[in-house]
């Protein structure tokens, strides 16, 4: 089923083939999940780079399994942007990789800081403690390197990012969203698509020479917990000390500082509900 807008594929593919060459561009207008796509693929050891977008998903997946679905839109005008990036990647740390990952992003929509787009740890964009945007990260190992047993091989690594770019409606959620509209009213998902793909490649490269530390000083710029008192999902309380050059978050709590680096565990300001 084709698409209803134009999504510069040649002119996104033009701008990171540089950086990753055999890299395409695939829009479709509707899909399950974009990451399940790309997930599916390099399972049956289909793994070149590639960033699929789609104009709407009816199975879109968040962190620890929380659905994502897509704006509803009109037919030239997309309320939301997802899409999914994945290419073979060998870090020596994957730790920390979806906080780069959000410091690019936030970067690309927010570059003079004037809307003041947060980062909170682990996964996820914020104004004024809304949600804008959020990032599923996944990986697989391809057929060929489990069948050899290469543990050290690249994984395929899959980045989806899911932005709200119009207005949505917040029944089911726990906080109203926020949306790029609110400061930037002539924005597109095409566009901003556009604007964020050779960064993020470019972002994930670094991270893969250099890991976390590139971007540390960056994320703290942009940190929503950071002196805030927290929650953690398991009930304890304390007080948000910021990231670590690792990535973890620190918690300083009634028992000491908390390292806090699971993936599995969900952090709000104290007072916002899990």
């Amino acid at each position: 089923m084709g698409t209803t807008a134009a999504w510069f594929e040649d002119r996104i593919a033009a701008a990171v083939a540089p950086l990753l060459p055999g890299f395409t561009v695939e829009a479709v207008a509707e899909i399950d999940s974009t990451n399940t796509e790309l997930m599916r693929r390099a399972r049956a050891g289909h793994t070149p780079p590639v960033l699929l977008v789609a104009e709407r998903q009816t199975a879109g997946r968040g962190r620890l399994g929380r659905p994502w679905q897509s704006a509803q839109q009109s037919e030239d005008d997309a309320a939301s942007l997802t899409f999914s990036l994945g290419l073979p990647l060998a870090p020596r740390d994957w730790s920390g990789l979806s906080l780069a990952v959000g410091v690019s992003v936030a970067e690309s929509l927010d570059p003079s800081g004037h809307a003041k787009v947060a980062l909170k740890w682990p996964n996820d964009l914020w104004v004024d403690d809304r949600k804008l945007a959020g990032i599923l990260i996944e990986t697989a190992m391809p057929h060929a390197a489990r069948a050899e047993g290469l543990v050290a091989a690249p994984r395929y690594l899959v980045i989806g990012i899911g932005i709200n770019i119009g207005p949505r409606d917040a029944e089911g959620m726990r906080t109203p969203p926020a949306w790029l509209r609110q400061w930037r009213p002539g924005a597109t998902a095409p566009e901003v698509l556009a604007e964020l793909a050779a960064p993020l490649v470019r972002s994930v490269q670094i991270f893969e020479a250099e890991g976390f530390v590139p971007f540390a000083e960056r994320f703290a710029a942009r940190d929503a917990l950071r002196g805030r008192e927290v929650q953690l999902s398991d009930g304890s309380v304390g007080l948000c000390e910021g990231v670590a050059w690792g990535g973890e978050l620190q918690v300083r709590t009634a028992a000491g500082l908390q390292m806090v680096s699971s993936d599995e565990v969900s952090v709000r300001p104290r007072g916002m509900a899990f």
